[in-house]
């Protein structure tokens, strides 16, 4: 009878501790709160999950769409989804309450509501996006909470910060001083996927790309002299960049090149330009709609909902009772009809009197966007491609230096794309180093203290991530190797 009592005792006294380690199994486990399951969260969701097991993470995928916030969440042990309308205060600050930490992958101008909850709930928070001014006037309450609040650790703002202060940092640690930098980033489509003569398409939000440049002149210093073009010029005046292996590039000027001059520590560099990559001849043809009128978002056209692509093209020429809308373009743009620039302009059919816009009360870059999207979207089988170039000029004792920083990232697919897998990998790595206590310094910020650059880029290599580097004599800025687009 004893032996029996003591049997049923020692079961009983493992199932206890069983249900203890459990409990303290369930405590520990991390909660990771992500808000936006859109096409920039699939390689975070996926990173995150991978490291789950290992990690103890769970992850809560929040979308306003329960069915897409259901499929990111891959069937994981580890993931649940919830549908969450961000609007919906309470629910928003249930689950904010809930997490660990909080990842928002929404748009940027819907950043703040849940960085006011994190604060409430004391919850560190990570985004890609830049920071606003609103979020700025967050960095002391944050700092006095012990909160980190990361921004702009994805591709660009994110890996171009990290990959620039890594080398600015090493020439610094030298004694040198840097005189130049330039750094251009784009999305673009992959060299098996280029298929068309403008060879584009879009990779990520094609509004982004119909309103770039916007908004005011393009600025940056140029041998010591502050340099403006304005918007109508701005797709005439472009740099030629070489990347080995994949051919020549155009770069044309980023509005404001010297947001980041005294974040970097930059305020004595000589030379500092920011842009955007296309390849050669993209910026010229695009120019055609500049001069059009066709990029301005500014009013709305009537009928816009029954208008023809013809008549969308035709409502920015002159009239003339017998000469042909083709004509017409021609000569408003100064082409000629055997010109590469017309077959690009034919290629996008914008000719088709059959063709409807189907936008109501749509501005001319709406329609735009609308018409491109026809011709310029990712196939199914088509894969994406990132190319990210820094230059950068320094001095050592009298001795001037060059070198060359190159990264080109092509994506796996139309789920883990180059485009999804350079923002959402350095969220996802941030996101786990700041809960394993490894980025500890407090506050709204960028990634460019080593503390947190380093082990990131480090582990993106992991993923295809690298930069090759080149060093060579100082160059300088040369006039010689701008495009003769004047």
């Amino acid at each position: 009878m004893n032996e029996l009592f003591c049997f049923y005792q020692k079961r009983a006294s493992n199932h206890y501790k069983f249900l203890n380690l459990y409990s303290i199994y369930k405590q520990i486990m991390r909660n990771i709160l992500i808000i936006g399951a859109g096409r920039s969260a699939s390689s975070l969701i996926q990173y995150l999950l991978n490291k789950s097991q290992q990690e103890n993470l769970h992850l809560t995928i929040a979308d306003i769409s329960f069915e897409l916030a259901q499929r990111k969440t891959n069937n994981h042990a580890n993931a649940t989804a919830i549908a969450l309308d961000i609007n919906d205060e309470s629910q928003r600050n249930t689950e904010i309450a809930k997490a660990d930490i909080v990842i928002s992958m929404l748009p940027a101008h819907l950043h703040i509501e849940v960085a006011k909850d994190c604060i409430t709930h004391k919850k560190h928070m990570v985004t890609a996006s830049y920071v606003s001014d609103a979020m700025q006037e967050l960095d002391t309450t944050a700092k006095e909470n012990g909160l980190i609040f990361m921004n702009e650790i994805g591709l660009d703002p994110g890996i171009d910060h990290m990959s620039a202060m890594k080398i600015i940092d090493e020439v610094r640690e030298k004694g040198g001083k840097i005189i130049l930098f330039e750094s251009f980033c784009g999305g673009l489509v992959a060299p098996e996927s280029d298929n068309n003569l403008w060879n584009y398409k879009f990779t990520w939000a094609p509004r982004n790309v119909v309103l770039a440049g916007q908004g005011g002149a393009a600025k940056f210093i140029q041998e010591g002299k502050y340099k403006y073009i304005p918007y109508t010029k701005l797709f005439r005046r472009t740099e030629f960049l070489m990347v080995e292996g994949y051919g020549k590039f155009e770069g044309y000027a980023n509005r404001d090149s010297l947001k980041y001059r005294s974040v970097y520590g930059l305020d004595d560099a000589l030379t500092l330009y920011r842009g955007t990559i296309r390849r050669v001849g993209f910026s010229k043809a695009w120019n055609m709609f500049v001069q059009l009128g066709m990029t301005d978002d500014t009013y709305t056209m009537e009928n816009s909902e029954n208008m023809s692509f013809r008549e969308f093209t035709n409502s920015f020429l002159p009239y003339h009772p017998t000469d042909s809308v083709e004509i017409k373009t021609r000569l408003a743009l100064n082409i000629e009809q055997d010109d590469i620039m017309w077959d690009k302009l034919l290629e996008l059919d914008l000719f088709n009197p059959n063709r409807k816009v189907e936008l109501k009360n749509a501005t001319p870059a709406q329609i735009l966007e609308r018409i491109l999207n026809d011709s310029w979207s990712l196939q199914p089988k088509d894969k994406d491609m990132i190319v990210m170039y820094h230059k950068f000029g320094y001095e050592i004792q009298g001795q001037q230096y060059q070198i060359d920083s190159k990264m080109v990232c092509i994506g796996d697919d139309q789920t883990y794309t180059a485009m999804a897998k350079t923002v959402g990998l350095p969220v996802a790595i941030a996101t786990l180093q700041i809960l394993n206590g490894k980025i500890t310094t407090p506050g709204v910020q960028l990634p460019i203290n080593k503390e947190v650059y380093e082990p990131i880029l480090k582990e993106l290599e992991e993923f295809g991530v690298v930069f090759k580097e080149t060093a060579m004599p100082y160059i300088g800025y040369n006039p010689d190797k701008l495009a003769t687009t004047n």
